[in-house]
């Protein structure tokens, strides 16, 4: 049997459209009026000859982060197979994300693909490598926070608010009463590696590995929900493992750092997160590491570069 499942999808486009509807579902569908607070819309350029022949247009709606902001649209009632009709349809540029409208129900949203080019306001946590250690220009994080307030002075913000030698866990409990005063429509976690870490002392102190990420990376998702705040995970980055045998009584070994990778990576991808790997930039490049984990400033250069092309 069948399972028909509902969905709800914020539209503020042409799925509106009861001719798309048509096209891509073979019917109308329900809706019912709403709103998304805290965003505003701009025009997108439209290349897939497909998508121009179904909506009849070849410009289309994204959205941006902009304070104070409203976007008007429709709630469409949709099933798995309409879900999955309309993913189909949405073109590269645009992802499937969690909104919270402004009735304080959350539904789904087709959102920018590049998730730090509609940013606004931009909270940064994460550990160390995050923090700006070893780089005296305050790292990969000053400089994106150099390039995004220069793009709109008025109204774009980024905080950086890591704390060396966070894991995860640390970051869930530091991060919730931080947010409140900086409003942020994005939530960027830096996630480092100091959540593969095993105590010299004792190597199989934690032989489940990673099982507690799922439960911190739920808890980030739930916390950035809260403030209509759009969830970034990045990282981890790449580990030379011949010098960080005996780091600060932790091991740091490059399987643990690649099987942090992997389960950021899954988690991600099963719920529809937006993450950055961050593992190439530094892949290899063990001259770009002060002591095998934290990077030079040029290699807080060669991670800045790598994000400004994967997120914006």
């Amino acid at each position: 049997m069948t399972e028909f499942r509902p969905h709800t999808l914020f539209s503020f486009g042409t799925l509106l459209d009861e001719r798309v509807q048509t096209a891509l579902f073979g019917r109308p569908v329900p809706s019912s009026a709403a709103s998304l607070a805290g965003h505003t819309t701009r025009p997108l350029a439209i290349t897939d000859e497909s998508v121009i022949a179904t909506s009849g247009i070849d410009v289309h709606l994204t959205l941006e982060r902009k304070l104070g902001a409203t976007v008007e649209g429709a709630v469409l009632h949709l099933t798995d197979g309409d879900l999955a009709a309309a993913d189909a349809y949405e073109v590269d540029d645009y992802v499937r994300r969690r909104v919270v409208l402004s009735s304080g129900e959350s539904a789904w949203a087709y959102l920018d693909a590049k998730p730090l080019r509609p940013a606004a306001r931009v909270v940064i946590v994460g550990d160390s490598i995050a923090y700006g250690r070893c780089d005296p220009q305050g790292g990969w994080a000053a400089r994106l926070a150099a390039t995004h307030i220069a793009e709109n002075e008025t109204e774009h913000r980024v905080f950086n608010l890591a704390i060396p030698g966070s894991t995860l866990t640390d970051v869930c409990e530091q991060t919730p009463p931080l947010l409140v005063a900086r409003r942020p429509d994005t939530l960027l976690v830096a996630a480092g590696i100091n959540d593969s870490a095993l105590p010299l002392a004792a190597p199989q102190a934690r032989p489940d590995g990673l099982a507690h990420i799922e439960d911190s990376l739920a808890s980030l998702a739930d916390t950035a929900q809260r403030h209509n705040a759009r969830l970034v995970v990045m990282g981890p980055t790449w580990v030379d493992e011949t010098r960080t045998a005996d780091y600060e009584g932790l091991r740091f070994t490059r399987d643990r750092a690649e099987a942090l990778r992997e389960s950021i990576r899954t988690w991600c991808a099963q719920n529809h997160v937006d993450h950055l790997d961050m593992w190439d930039p530094l892949r290899g490049k063990a001259e770009l590491l002060v002591d095998g984990l934290h990077p030079t400033s040029e290699g807080h250069q060669a991670l800045s570069q790598h994000l400004d092309a994967v997120s914006r």
